[in-house]
């Protein structure tokens, strides 16, 4: 028999953040967006630790940050790390970068089944034709592009939709990205493998860091810990693949192990359980934490999210290279079928963009695995590779804030004036160990008061002036519509 065949603008295969994002900006431009999900969600998935730049620039563009402040989520104003040569945790905050000051500079530690699905519903509020538990079955494609898919109903039926583009936010386990012909190229670097659970009844840092994730490193790697709830935690051990025997026999044991080698997470959770039942009673594992695909699109398809590329965890930075990919393959498409812009250059931008995001945070975190350094070096490392004209501190919270790019449409919406500069700075409270000290200083100096000033005013100029306009980013490249989801060509 065969498939029942429909037609469609878009078909985006995945529901998580990255499928979320680009049907959702896709479906506001008038698109026909299905988005197909294999599961029926709400669904289980690891990476709970977001940047402001998702909760704040991503989401401002969804329309999602009053529901995601309803969902009362743990707030992250930033990190704890007990990194590098010294003993002591170090901290830093948000709230030091001038893109990331003010009332929004801070983030949220989030259960991703609740998260996602917001973003989900989100999408189909917005629009956009959601399809659970329909699994993508082939990509139908020929010499000169992709066509569309054929997948299973929930029924078991047998469908085709043909489509102008395809989207892949499938993840990193699916196939689908294959057919942009391209290779995934693993990291020699990262080689790591993480293992994994959930706690009740775990420590937390003093207020106000009390929702900060803690990153602590031990001897074999580095270990997680991220407050879900005021009661319960998640905490995982990323050691790398020469240790990989380690977790072949009893995994409790071996999380355990590692936890009593990493004096921070133990004493943390000293009084704690481990969670033996539902979602979160799994011990699991991910290998192979790092890679990229040698092409992130091909005529008609683009990759998006683990589909494309994934770095290491120790930044948080999954959701956000996520969603931030959704955004330009967003623009990119809308662009294409309006006729604007030619297919070729509007995912060379999208292509320039998505690497230039990965790079940065690849270079700086082959550094910060130097456990030998100590933090100067990590942050005079991060000014390196993103070519802030600013102080160490201020770059190193620009990158892990997923702000360094400079896009309008993730920072505009961080400080709306300048006059509530003084309450961030308030904010950032009493800090537990030198290097915070150094930052709580630093923060509060006129010379940085200054420039987030400026920063914040331009800001100002860029939500409320028509004529705002953003630089390309790109040699000879393009810039984002007024409305942020779509490309055009920059004013000579």
């Amino acid at each position: 028999m065969s498939p029942v065949v429909e037609n469609a603008d878009v078909v985006v295969v995945g529901g998580g953040p990255g499928g979320s994002t680009v049907s959702t900006l896709l479906a506001k431009r008038g698109h026909r967006v299905v988005l197909l999900e294999k599961e029926t969600f709400p669904r289980y998935q690891i990476g709970e630790s977001l940047l402001p730049s998702t909760v704040h620039g991503i989401g401002r563009l969804l329309g999602v940050t009053e529901e995601l402040e309803n969902a009362k989520f743990m707030v992250k104003r930033g990190g704890s790390f007990r990194w590098g040569t010294n003993p002591v945790p170090w901290n830093f905050l948000f709230a030091v970068a001038p893109e990331l000051s003010g009332p929004t500079s801070y983030a949220y530690q989030v259960e991703r089944m609740k998260f996602d699905e917001i973003l989900l519903r989100n999408a189909a509020r917005n629009g956009v034709d959601v399809r659970e538990n329909s699994a993508v079955t082939t990509v139908l494609d020929d010499d000169e592009r992709v066509r569309g898919v054929r997948y299973t109903d929930p029924e078991g039926v047998e469908r085709e939709i043909q489509a102008t583009f395809v989207v892949d936010a499938s993840g990193n386990r699916s196939r689908v990205h294959q057919h942009v012909r391209g290779e995934r190229i693993y990291s020699d670097f990262f080689k790591n493998i993480a293992l994994f659970g959930y706690f009740e009844g775990g420590k937390r840092l003093p207020a106000p860091d009390s929702g900060n994730i803690l990153c602590a490193a031990f001897d074999e790697g580095w270990m997680w810990y991220i407050p879900l709830s005021e009661t319960l935690t998640s905490v995982g051990a990323v050691i790398s693949r020469e240790h990989a025997a380690k977790l072949q026999g009893d995994q409790e044991e071996a999380l355990l192990g590692f936890v009593a080698r990493c004096a921070i997470v133990k004493d943390f959770l000293s009084d704690a359980t481990r969670v033996r039942e539902g979602t979160y009673g799994e011990l699991r594992t991910r290998k192979d934490y790092s890679y990229t695909n040698s092409s992130f699109h091909r005529p008609g398809m683009v990759l998006v999210g683990d589909a494309a590329c994934f770095i290491d965890p120790v930044f948080s930075t999954g959701v956000h290279l996520s969603t931030y990919a959704g955004l330009l393959a967003a623009r990119s498409i809308n662009s294409v079928l309006a006729g604007d812009i030619a297919e070729d250059r509007a995912f060379e931008e999208f292509e320039g963009r998505y690497r230039r995001e990965y790079r940065v945070f690849y270079e700086f975190l082959s550094a910060f695995y130097d456990m030998q350094s100590n933090e100067d070096s990590y942050f005079w490392k991060a000014r390196k590779v993103t070519n802030l004209n600013a102080t160490d501190m201020e770059a190193f919270v620009t990158l892990v804030g997923g702000v360094h790019s400079g896009e309008q449409a993730l920072t505009q919406s961080f400080q709306e004036s300048s006059g509530a500069l003084a309450d961030a700075v308030e904010r950032t409270g009493s800090m537990q160990t030198e290097s915070g000290e150094r930052m709580h200083h630093l923060f509060g100096t006129p010379v940085v008061r200054e420039v987030m000033t400026e920063m914040n005013n331009i800001q100002v100029r860029g939500v409320q002036g028509a004529e705002a306009v953003e630089a390309p980013l790109l040699e000879n490249g393009l810039v984002p519509a007024a409305d942020g989801l779509s490309w055009t060509e920059p004013k000579k």
